[in-house]
């Protein structure tokens, strides 16, 4: 049986991301920064990550993806069409190809701008963030059991929509699946007891903010840990939502494991389950076989020697 917990507020939109919701149940499962979208016709492809971790196409070319690559950079300078150092062109690349993988970006400080993530979420109304949590086997935290997803609303406020009363009337029409009501602060309490008591949280945006990056802390931090940002006519944002790293930028020693495992939830939204299936495999394998693990996983193995032997599983 399914467990959905809602947190305190909706937003006016939260009804179609509580709809979301219960179809993921069923399923349970820079500057040199940019993002990545396919030309291929009914087969969109993704928005290049940080230069740091660019990896994914020969991940994805070994599993035998059906996908080309479409890149795009953050600018170097403002575009007036977007207000931000994202350029039009890369908004237009998603909105064209309604998919599309992110690395992290960085916004650059000052005035005169919007923050880049910011820019992505209100241009392609990505109103719904997916971040799944998942303990992967043969990696030791402090907890062996999380298997939670939490659903963000994306892109309003607090106090700004429908209350519960949304919420419980969808709940309603799925009486095999336990729904359930939690103040923020009890919720804090309970994930950290014992996180196996979720399934499913859903939440507005700042509380999704929060709470989806303590789940990431309760399996070792955002670098494990896949994200999907989904908006209106099926435009979805695979992204790696840790930072974009600079101190180690070039140095081929990323983790590029977050923004593999949001390219798998790409895959799945583009229902090429099969090459979904062994690229989430052969990274699981990898990381449980424990002979090839990046710096921040306790090992010492490059970008490029963490990724062969991703490959080397497919």
């Amino acid at each position: 049986m399914g467990y959905v917990i809602y947190i305190s507020f909706s937003s006016i939109l939260l009804l179609l991301v509580i709809a979301i919701t219960f179809y993921l149940i069923g399923r349970k499962i820079g500057r040199r920064e940019g993002m990545y979208g396919p030309p291929l016709a009914g087969l969109p492809a993704p928005a290049p990550p940080h230069k740091a971790t660019e990896k994914p196409p020969e991940v994805f070319t070994t599993a035998g993806v059906p996908i080309e690559w479409e890149e795009h950079y953050v600018g170097t300078e403002i575009d007036p069409r977007t207000q931000s150092f994202l350029t039009w062109e890369s908004l237009e690349s998603v909105r064209r190809n309604k998919v599309g993988l992110k690395g992290p970006m960085a916004t650059p400080i000052g005035k005169g701008h919007r923050s880049l993530n910011l820019t992505l979420r209100k241009e392609l109304n990505l109103y719904a963030n997916v971040r799944p949590c998942y303990s992967l086997p043969g990696y030791k935290t402090r907890y062996d059991d999380v298997d939670l997803i939490t659903i963000r609303e994306n892109t309003e406020g607090e106090y700004s929509g429908l209350e519960h009363q949304c919420c419980r009337e969808v709940a309603e029409k799925y009486p095999e699946i336990t729904y359930e009501e939690v103040v923020i602060d009890n919720c804090c309490m309970m994930l950290v007891k014992n996180p196996a008591l979720f399934d499913v949280l859903v939440m507005p945006n700042l509380y999704g903010d929060i709470i989806s990056d303590l789940c990431a802390g309760l399996v070792g931090g955002l670098g494990l840990t896949p994200s999907c940002n989904i908006g209106e006519d099926g435009v979805a944002l695979a992204e790696a939502v840790h930072g974009s790293a600079p101190d180690i930028a070039g140095k081929n020693l990323a983790n590029p494991t977050a923004l593999l495992l949001s390219g798998v939830m790409m895959l799945r939204h583009l229902k090429l389950n099969e090459q979904a299936e062994q690229i989430h495999s052969a990274i699981i394998n990898t990381i449980a076989e424990g002979k090839y693990r990046t710096a921040d996983l306790g090992g010492s193995s490059t970008t490029t020697d963490f990724t062969k032997a991703i490959c080397d599983h497919l």
